[in-house]
């Protein structure tokens, strides 16, 4: 065998052309190049590389379905991230209320400590436990009203809103029941003013993630 091979630089071009029977089959093959020089890297990657980049990502949607989670699929979250929030609210309030009442005491050393951890354990879990209740109650009735409008819109974070703020107070009597559903109502109001003005601004045809 002929040592000539070894003398010629490596090289990822095609062999050319010979008259074989077997290579006329890959006669009108084109190769692929790389992203990164004109040479072609190999024949099982004969594809083009534009379908690849996306501008934004696709999803299978079943046909009539929507394309935003539901209210029955945020409900989770929203339920979590408020346990969460008044969880650590009711924390930093417990801290402060610790420090004040320690002070006032005059307490120093295990007792200030454990006065401390019994002010926050005490206020965080009551606090988390207010905004975890708002929000199972807000979340129920919003996946109420969606499932007997069959619709998701303004309509129902307005309705649900006042309908919490009913709900929480109604063992509270007629009056303080009255209220917490008008301080409902001015939220879930103001919630939607903020998305009217939002999806206005932003001037888009996608409708926006209700709450």
């Amino acid at each position: 065998m002929s040592d000539d091979y070894l003398r010629k630089p490596f090289s990822l071009a095609p062999a050319p052309a010979v008259d074989d029977p077997q290579s006329s089959a890959s006669a009108n093959y084109t190769p692929a190049t790389s992203t990164f020089s004109s040479a072609p890297v190999s024949p099982y990657l004969n594809y083009d590389s534009r379908f690849l980049r996306q501008a934004q990502p696709e999803f299978i949607f079943p046909e009539g379905a929507n394309k935003q989670r539901g209210r029955f699929e945020l409900a989770f979250s929203q339920i979590g991230t408020s346990v969460m929030i008044g969880g650590g609210i009711g924390g930093l309030a417990g801290v402060y209320n610790g420090f004040k009442v320690t002070n006032a005491l005059n307490q120093t050393g295990k007792l200030r400590r454990t006065q401390l951890i019994n002010h926050v354990m005490k206020q965080g879990s009551g606090t988390a436990n207010t905004l975890g209740t708002l929000a199972v109650l807000y979340s129920a009735c919003g996946v109420l009203l969606q499932y007997v409008r069959d619709q998701d819109d303004n309509i129902n974070t307005v309705i649900a809103g006042t309908a919490t703020g009913l709900l929480y107070k109604s063992t509270a009597g007629l009056r303080k029941c009255a209220l917490g559903g008008a301080i409902g109502l001015g939220i879930s109001s103001l919630y939607c003013l903020y998305l009217l003005s939002q999806e206005s601004n932003n001037n888009t045809n996608s409708s926006p993630k209700f709450l």
